[in-house]
């Protein structure tokens, strides 16, 4: 039994309209192997580039971007990790460190922030996940590290 139909059979039937087209599971090859990116939602941006409020949008950035700034607009997050070290929430020179060392093929040409501030969840589901998750195999990423902020 598929997880789908082990939630469905715990907490019934999806609502109508919530239906979800199948999905295509494909194995990733070994990490050794495989491109990872990056995908935050610290609301990384260039400077002078913000984020509107409560944005279900997504940024790209390019592998060797430098300056990038985060821009979360919340008054409860402490961003002295960050500024310490990006690696904290944007891990590029870690993964550039396995690459190196053969524990994983490559470091993705781009990686992706989000706005984690941000409650209506139904528009990463139906749309903005699905285009980044597109646009990162076109780049041809086999993973994507998830650093949620």
């Amino acid at each position: 039994m598929s997880a789908d139909a082990d939630m469905r059979a715990a907490v019934g039937a999806v609502p109508p309209g919530l239906e979800f087209p199948p999905i295509e599971l494909v194995e990733a090859p070994p990490l050794s192997e495989a491109t990872v990116a990056v995908v935050t939602t610290a609301a990384l941006a260039r400077p002078g580039e913000p984020w509107d409020d409560q944005t279900h949008d997504y940024r790209l950035f390019d592998r060797d971007e430098s300056g990038l700034i985060m821009a979360h607009n919340s008054t409860n997050l402490d961003r002295s990790g960050f500024a310490l070290d990006r690696n904290v929430v944007y891990p590029l020179d870690r993964l550039g460190e396995m690459q190196a060392a053969g524990e994983i093929g490559a470091v993705a040409p781009r990686h992706a922030s989000f706005m984690g501030s941000t409650f209506e969840l139904s528009s990463f589901l139906f749309d903005t996940g699905p285009r980044l998750a597109a646009e990162l195999r076109r780049d041809g990423v086999d993973v994507a590290l998830l650093t949620p902020v």
